[in-house]
């Protein structure tokens, strides 16, 4: 079997993390490929690393000396490698790259957080190291070349057997460094799994996998053991997710699976997502609750809405036109109302609602603000008859008021909208009326 296993930067945040990394890594040896982020946060209030580089390029744009950031850069590496006991020349590497840092491009600096850090992890667990941008290859466009990043990745198989690399960067066929988005380690470990046909994505971060709600609301939500790419998607748009979205999709496509665990907690059974769930095993009805606040609905009536050809389109058009991306479209049969994110349109809603009324001719649409969007995500409800009712019932008796109702087309979620004061006791009340209530149905055997 072939593991990938990414570390992420609360795992290589010092020499204690590089420690339990290390026995990770040792205690499975089909964990031959490491994925390492640059070192993370040590403690609340530090800095991750590649904030600290982030912000040494803001100081070369303005011509700001930055010698005191680098050398607090450097002190973190030579740390490290101190503790550890590692022959790596990381003073002298880092004081050469500080040398020429104002000659090099921006994506190149905020590499190196990386690339150092897997330097020294590829010391300490006496592992090749592979640079990323000898590994990932980047058309000019931005996007992965994954036929030729196959290509690499399988010859560095070849010739090293073994290998850590560092994650967030790749180069384009002239060299030129390139990084993914933020988080884009994940994606990095997800494009190797993939090019070397690996079994297993591993994605070890600092806690033990996705929980079943966000725990600043409920107090110690269960931990989802079990859960499919869609509903991750689902849950991960509402801001509940301990992984980059769009590491989902190089593994996904190849049947893939992910696991994510914890580096603090290794022997917790932590969240393994598939594209499907196992068959025969019982679950819960409920996978996870998330949400959001701070949407907009905008709601527009008109008579005989229903054989007015294209009405939506042309509402469309006009959030389009100013640049505003549509969350949900809730529809009736002479009304239908646009979600927006508060944010997006904060400035023109009034230009938006005027071309509105100018071009559909509605006899009304209305702008309902602070609205809060929860979803109720479960792969299960679909088959199980009155789930809705059942969340609506325990809003009403909890005597909160639905201001929008909406389901998804593939019948794993139902997205409620409620008042922004009362998501939070929304989100708990569902939480108990679901999830708390199959957590004791578990302990009686009724559900795993």
């Amino acid at each position: 079997m072939i593991k990938v296993a990414k570390f992420g930067g609360s795992s290589v945040a010092d020499a204690e993390q590089f420690k339990k990394v290390k026995s990770i890594v040792r205690s499975d040896p089909d964990r031959r490929f490491v994925v390492v982020s640059a070192a993370g946060k040590r403690f609340s209030g530090d800095n991750k690393l590649t904030d600290l580089l982030l912000l040494v390029n803001a100081h070369i744009a303005y011509h700001v000396d930055c010698t005191q950031l680098l050398k607090d850069i450097e002190a973190r590496f030579v740390e490290i490698a101190t503790d550890l006991k590692l022959t790596y020349p990381i003073a002298e590497k880092f004081e050469e790259f500080s040398s020429v840092i104002e000659s090099l491009s921006p994506e190149y600096i905020v590499s190196r957080g990386e690339w150092f850090t897997a330097r020294l992890m590829a010391e300490y667990l006496g592992m090749p190291f592979l640079d990323a941008a000898d590994a990932i290859v980047f058309r000019h466009d931005g996007t992965v070349d994954m036929e030729r990043t196959a290509t690499q990745m399988k010859d560095a198989v070849q010739r090293l057997g073994t290998f850590v690399l560092p994650g967030f960067y790749g180069a384009t066929i002239d060299g030129t460094i390139k990084l993914f988005q933020r988080g884009g380690g994940d994606i990095t470990g997800a494009v190797l799994a993939r090019c070397i046909d690996a079994h297993i994505y591993e994605n070890w971060t600092d806690v033990s996998g996705f929980l079943s709600a966000d725990p600043r609301i409920v107090d110690n939500p269960r931990t989802i053991h079990r859960i499919t790419f869609d509903e991750m998607r689902e849950l991960s748009y509402m801001g509940a997710s301990v992984l980059q979205e769009e590491a989902i999709f190089p593994v996904r496509e190849v049947g893939i699976p992910i696991q994510i665990k914890n580096t603090n907690l290794p022997e917790k059974r932590g969240t393994i997502i598939r594209e499907t769930a196992e068959e025969g095993a019982r679950e819960h009805l409920i996978t996870g609750i998330a949400g959001k606040k701070d949407f907009i609905a905008v709601h527009i009536s008109k008579a005989h809405m229903s054989n007015e050809v294209g009405i939506v389109r042309r509402a469309l058009a006009v959030f389009e036109r100013y640049g505003v991306s549509v969350e949900h479209i809730p529809t009736g049969v002479d009304s239908f109302g646009i979600v927006v994110n508060g944010s997006d349109v904060e400035d023109k809603i009034y230009l938006i609602v005027n071309d509105l009324q100018q071009e559909l001719k509605p006899d009304s649409v209305t702008v309902v603000d602070k609205l809060a969007l929860i979803s109720v995500v479960g792969r299960n409800m679909s088959r199980r008859p009155g789930t809705s009712g059942r969340v609506f019932g325990a809003l009403g008796e909890a005597g909160i008021n639905i201001r929008m109702i909406t389901q998804s087309s593939q019948e794993i979620s139902i997205i409620m909208g409620v008042n922004n004061e009362d998501f939070e006791r929304a989100i708990n009340v569902i939480y108990q009326a679901f999830v708390a209530d199959q957590m004791v149905d578990m302990v009686r055997g009724d559900v795993q």
